[in-house]
């Protein structure tokens, strides 16, 4: 049914939840997983962050290598769940660019056929001011999506 699985992961403990749930769906289908980790190079506050980093060129190389750093523990950590359960993965960081976006091309550029995503289900206020990733894969995706919650 499907035969490659995205399985998007920021490392939060909400995103673990859909790691597992992705790997045992894949076991199930024997289906391989494709392990996606998105950074966006300049956090919300970021106005003030690249004034510094105009000034500090090295602070701004050292905040890149720490959130590379990061992501490939992260998906280091998901990719051994994942084999754990007999699935063989692979792993991508996409840097600078917004999540849902990033997963979405991911997704097309290596012939995915379903996205998984957790979700906190967010709603009203709280998805205006806090917005929703999963929503806007939902969105952006031309294959199915299947969301954790």
């Amino acid at each position: 049914m499907y035969k490659k699985i995205l399985i998007a992961t920021d490392g939060s403990d909400l995103a673990a939840k859909g790691v597992e749930q992705g790997a045992k769906l894949a076991a199930k289908l024997g289906s391989g997983v494709l392990l996606v980790s998105v950074t966006e190079l300049l956090p919300s506050y970021g106005i003030v962050v690249a004034a510094e980093w105009a000034s500090s060129p090295a602070a701004f190389q050292e905040y890149r290598d720490a959130l590379s750093k990061a992501a490939a523990d992260l998906l280091a950590q998901a990719k051994a769940k994942v084999e754990s359960a007999g699935v063989a993965a692979e792993v991508l960081h996409v840097e600078n660019q917004s999540p849902a976006q990033g997963i979405v091309e991911a997704a097309k550029q290596k012939g995915c056929d379903l996205i998984v995503i957790a979700s906190h289900g967010r709603r009203g206020v709280n998805k205006l001011l806090l917005g929703s990733q999963a929503a806007e894969v939902l969105t952006l995706s031309t294959v199915p999506v299947l969301i954790i919650k």
